[in-house]
């Protein structure tokens, strides 16, 4: 009697639920079901050369001296305000960011509000200011805007959503699609900061954490990283989906395989304490002010000290690198000396963080 193929592999999940004629959380998740998403919809509907290359920022050539990378982002965290930053805070750095992780200078952004009835005055003239010294921080101007109000109950407060403009400099060519074999990757400091600190705020931890959230713009940190290498490769910032969903984006793009090892992850002890006692993995956790690195291997050194003193970089760890194979996977080498696969987050795990 033939053995049955499925019972030999042991125990197997059941066949995840279709979501295929409405939209659930997931979809927002930056994980497996927003690549769905974007895949299935997004892309075939709007495809161009920019938008299929599949990084946090488009480029586009206007002119033949002329590059800019250009990227949007809508912001619909709650609450408003959390440790360590808020909604305007976040709305000009994760555009900032996004545009920065093509080696560009950011240099415009655009604001559009959902501005929900009932809001208070007062919050939103705290935003204004949060996104105002944000902007300064980063030195991009805030150039054009919109604003609209909905009835009470429809938006959460406020809504943002950014769009930003960098100039990408002549002979930079980065992006996800271009790791090799032998790169070094490299963290420019701790996991899950945001997700724990924006956890807390809601009041949904069961007991009080000091966790700050690490919004910040890294594109100083960036510059000082290209001005002291011409071989970085791919910059990622581990939004929606954490360190451990940004990897297999990098992997799958540049078809290669990442190796990293577990006991070079640097985790706060405040959020690795709350990850354990709410079933959460740091890896997946969000992150507003971190970057993955991947850089030739012979310059690593120099990239790594380049970040360590600079600002937002200090606490910068090499954490794995770049393999041939496994194509397209995700490997961690654990504590006790054993491997497992990294795989993208599936569903959603913190939702309304960003």
């Amino acid at each position: 009697m033939s053995e049955n193929p499925i019972t030999m592999q042991g125990p197997v999940c059941p066949v995840p639920l279709s979501h295929n004629e409405q939209i659930v959380m997931g979809h927002g998740s930056g994980g497996k079901m927003s690549l769905d998403l974007i895949a299935k919809l997004f892309v075939p509907a709007f495809n161009n050369p920019a938008l299929g290359a599949g990084d946090d920022a488009g480029v586009v050539q206007p002119s033949q001296d002329t590059r800019l990378a250009i990227s949007t982002d809508s912001h619909v965290v709650t609450p408003l305000f959390f440790p360590g930053g808020d909604i305007g805070r976040l709305a000009v750095c994760g555009t900032v960011n996004d545009v920065a992780m093509l080696g560009a200078t950011p240099r415009y952004l655009t604001a559009g509000f959902v501005l929900e009835e009932g809001l208070a005055l007062e919050t939103l003239r705290l935003v204004i200011a949060s996104m105002r010294a944000a902007a300064q921080e980063a030195l991009v101007q805030i150039v054009a805007g919109d604003t609209k109000v909905v009835q009470r109950g429809k938006a959460d407060g406020l809504y943002i959503t950014t769009t930003g403009v960098g100039i990408v400099p002549t002979g930079v060519a980065i992006g996800g699609a271009k790791a090799q074999p032998g790169d070094v990757v490299i963290l420019s400091g701790t996991m899950g900061d945001h997700g724990i600190a924006v956890l807390g705020a809601r009041g949904d931890l069961g007991f009080e954490t000091a966790v700050q959230s690490d919004v910040a713009p890294l594109n100083h940190l960036i510059t000082a990283m290209l001005s002291a290498s011409s071989r970085v490769h791919v910059l990622r910032d581990p939004t929606r989906g954490g360190v451990a969903t940004t990897l297999n984006e990098i992997a799958r793009q540049s078809n290669v395989g990442i190796v990293i090892e577990e006991d070079k992850l640097p985790v706060r002890p405040a959020v690795a304490a709350a990850c354990e006692m709410l079933g959460f993995d740091p890896l997946y956790i969000a992150n507003e002010g971190k970057v993955i690195v991947i850089v030739a291997r012979a310059d690593a050194e120099k990239i790594l000290a380049t970040m360590r003193a600079t600002q937002y970089g200090e606490a910068a760890v090499i954490i794995g690198e770049v393999k041939a194979e496994p194509a397209k996977r995700v490997l961690m080498k654990t504590r006790i000396g054993s491997t497992r696969i990294v795989d993208v987050l599936m569903g959603e795990m913190l939702p309304r963080i960003c």
